[in-house]
């Protein structure tokens, strides 16, 4: 394999301008892969023409769910929630050939491998409070008095699970499992940060309850990790923890990057890495 592992994240692409850009993205050679890592679009519909339309066009897709895949909206034709809902999205990657959470783990042979590149799906358990609460009802309180509450509160169902953390620990105790029997290397793939550090820098640092849980805040080193590849902050960047290579691949809103001076983000290279 001569090709780069490219990565990706929150096309939404219910965003004409987001669509066109989807639409416009090549490979740069026929060898190359790319990560997509969530909030693709909130419709089945929208997510399987992204897909695919990636899918035919680069060697292989690999795909991890976002909040925004999950929602389940009074205007969408496919009425799912919850874990159904999910395996609905699984049945269209897998359709379309696309690596999802559900799959055997597909193994980067290119250089800087054999690394295996590992799509999560492990949601958020509230467990990132705002400073001064110590619980979830503590925290929901204090972000309803802000007016910063995420839409998931809304239209992400975690049925047949009581609640979203549940959901979140069901997944996350499932996933550790898959890890911890790899014996290789990994490019740890989810929607989430997996570490709650990047969430500093959020303009509304009560949102950090909606963005991951403590629980995979040492999956970096524990797994071997050569990078770990998230987005859902719309901040992308490049970020060091414990020596692991953390990227945030989001494209965001057009009003977001309409903002920045280098215009919207690109597929960014994971593999082969870049010395820390």
């Amino acid at each position: 394999m001569t090709g780069t592992l490219y990565a990706i994240s929150d096309l939404h692409i219910g965003y004409p301008e987001n669509r066109e850009i989807v639409a416009g993205l090549r490979p740069e050679t026929g060898d190359d892969w790319l990560i997509v890592a969530g909030d693709v679009a909130e419709t089945p519909a929208d997510i399987e023409w992204a897909l695919g339309t990636l899918s035919d066009r680069y060697a292989k897709v690999i795909w991890a769910p976002g909040n925004h895949e999950l929602w389940t909206t009074a205007h969408d034709p496919v009425t799912l929630r919850g874990v159904a809902r999910y395996e609905h999205l699984v049945g269209i990657c897998r359709d379309l050939k696309v690596s999802t959470p559900e799959d055997p783990y597909p193994v980067w042979n290119g250089q800087d491998g054999p690394v295996a590149v590992a799509p999560l799906f492990v949601l958020y358990d509230y467990s990132f409070l705002p400073a001064g609460t110590s619980t979830k009802d503590e925290g929901l309180d204090y972000a309803h008095g802000t007016g910063i509450v995420c839409s998931d509160e809304f239209v992400l169902h975690p049925d047949p699970h009581p609640s979203r953390e549940a959901w979140c620990h069901a997944r996350v105790e499932q996933t550790e499992r898959r890890l911890a029997g790899l014996g290789l290397p990994t490019v740890l793939v989810n929607h989430f940060p997996l570490v709650r550090e990047p969430t500093s820098v959020l303009r509304y640092p009560e949102f950090a309850m909606w963005c991951g849980t403590e629980r995979t805040a040492d999956w970096h080193t524990r797994f071997q990790a050569a990078a770990v590849v998230y987005g859902h902050l719309h901040i992308p960047r490049t970020t060091w923890y414990d020596g692991v290579r953390f990227e945030e691949v989001s494209l965001g809103y057009p009003r977001e990057w309409r903002l920045r001076d280098e215009g919207p983000a690109q597929p960014r290279a994971i593999l082969p890495g870049s010395p820390g």
